[in-house]
């Protein structure tokens, strides 16, 4: 069994990696932290866990690197941004190595990262050594990886679909707009009066515009994809829902569409782009254009759904995708680098 701790353990990400990592063949959990629980046991704290023997023994503990270090061969960061780099320099020090699901390693560059949060990067020197937590698209290198960068929930839902089709050269890199709906769990457990229910319940509304913070990695990874700089246009909403992302994507094609019968052949070009990258992906829900993605079928899973329709009339491009934000978005997206780490078969724990 693989010896693995959560750092974290109390926020929805931290939670919902409990809820995996209980069910995992591989692993057994040493140790979760969390200030205002230490000294319970993870039952306690979640009585939905209360019937798996290893949850009631299972230990909230202060967040300690050495003691984390000593317990546990991976150590997975569910904190916010600046405090998980605060923690992630002893510990891969220490041997350890390390998934990040804060923002604080997406970024290569330093400066873009004081750009976009504010604040110098804790630990800038480690930024080279980060690897993207996007497994379809970052799989040989995460294998070695000592410290991964586990993508944003919006950036999976924006890129996962994306990629593919710069890379073929199927629809130009100006112009993308992505306009993305997610559920309230997004914003972390916190008491805000932006997320209460009276707040949240029947209200839909838009947020971080013009510069959302997860548009920094959006772009960086575009670019890396289209082989030139990428500046587009992200609009993220808040709706009603506890957790899940819907995120409709507005492109252009490279070659003018322009009539029903271009727009059925440009389609037949994109289902083959998506074919040959995702084809044989456990984890990816190809619909092409005969349907489109609804959150109500990727709730608790690791899916990420594809579709998309080929509008003839304003010659664009409609790519739809649909993940959940705590799963795919978070901490099953983790769970899948962390497979890839450790050698196990990819899905393990995940299906």
């Amino acid at each position: 069994m693989t010896k693995v701790a959560i750092a974290g353990a109390s926020g929805y990400s931290g939670e919902e990696l409990v809820r995996l990592l209980l069910r995992h063949p591989e692993v057994e959990i040493v140790a979760v932290t969390s200030r205002q629980h230490a000294g319970k046991t993870c039952a306690e704290v979640y009585p939905k866990f209360a019937h798996i023997e290893a949850a009631r023994r299972i230990p909230f503990i202060l967040p300690n690197a050495e003691e984390l270090a000593r317990l546990a061969q991976y150590v997975f960061l569910a904190l916010p941004h600046g405090v998980a780099a605060e923690l992630a320099v002893p510990l891969l020090e220490k041997g350890c190595r390390v998934l990040d699901l804060s923002a604080d390693f997406r970024l290569k560059s330093a400066a873009t990262y004081l750009e976009y949060y504010g604040k110098e990067h804790p630990a800038p020197e480690l930024l080279s050594l980060a690897v993207y937590g996007q497994p379809e698209n970052y799989r040989a290198q995460l294998k070695n990886a000592k410290l991964v960068a586990c993508a944003g929930c919006y950036p999976t839902s924006i890129l996962v679909p994306l990629i593919p089709l710069l890379k073929a050269g199927l629809i130009k890199p100006e112009g993308i707009i992505a306009d993305s709906l997610s559920g309230v769990s997004g914003a972390g457990r916190k008491a805000d009066l932006a997320y209460i229910f009276c707040e949240c319940n029947e209200s839909a509304r838009p947020y971080g515009i013009p510069k959302h913070r997860h548009l920094s990695e959006i772009e960086q990874e575009l670019s890396l994809a289209a082989s030139q700089k990428v500046v587009m246009q992200f609009t993220p909403h808040l709706i009603p829902l506890n957790r899940g992302i819907l995120t409709t994507l507005y492109t252009t094609p490279t070659t003018p569409v322009t009539s029903a019968q271009s727009a059925a052949e440009y389609s037949q070009r994109l289902n083959q782009a998506y074919q040959n990258a995702y084809g044989k992906e456990t984890f990816i829900r190809i619909y092409g254009d005969q349907s489109l993605p609804d959150t109500k079928n990727i709730v608790m899973s690791n899916v990420v759904e594809i579709g998309w329709k080929v509008n003839p009339r304003t010659g664009r491009i409609i790519v739809v995708s649909a993940i959940d934000n705590l799963t795919r978005g978070a901490s099953g997206q983790a769970i899948q680098c962390f497979n890839l780490m450790a050698g196990y078969p990819e899905s393990t724990g995940l299906l």
